[in-house]
């Protein structure tokens, strides 16, 4: 491996948007640093089955229903 060209992997803590802490390794910051996440897996929809909903602006849901509805995977007998 080529001496001098990889970033410094050093010791950092993480502080969750509830405060709980841990440590861990990274290349970001300096040793010793603190990173602070806005948006982590306690609070996420994407981990804690956040509903989704989906927006139909202008109808534009129902014209592309109304334009594909006769496509089809099935295959045709």
């Amino acid at each position: 491996m080529k001496q001098g060209i990889h970033p410094d992997y050093h010791a950092i803590t993480i502080q969750m948007t509830d405060g709980t802490t841990y440590e861990t390794r990274s290349t970001w910051g300096k040793p010793g640093d603190k990173m602070t996440l806005d948006i982590d897996p306690s609070v996420h929809p994407a981990w804690t089955g956040g509903k989704g909903t989906m927006l139909d602006a202008g109808g534009q849901v129902a014209r592309f229903n109304k334009r594909f509805a006769g496509l089809s995977m099935a295959k045709k007998a």
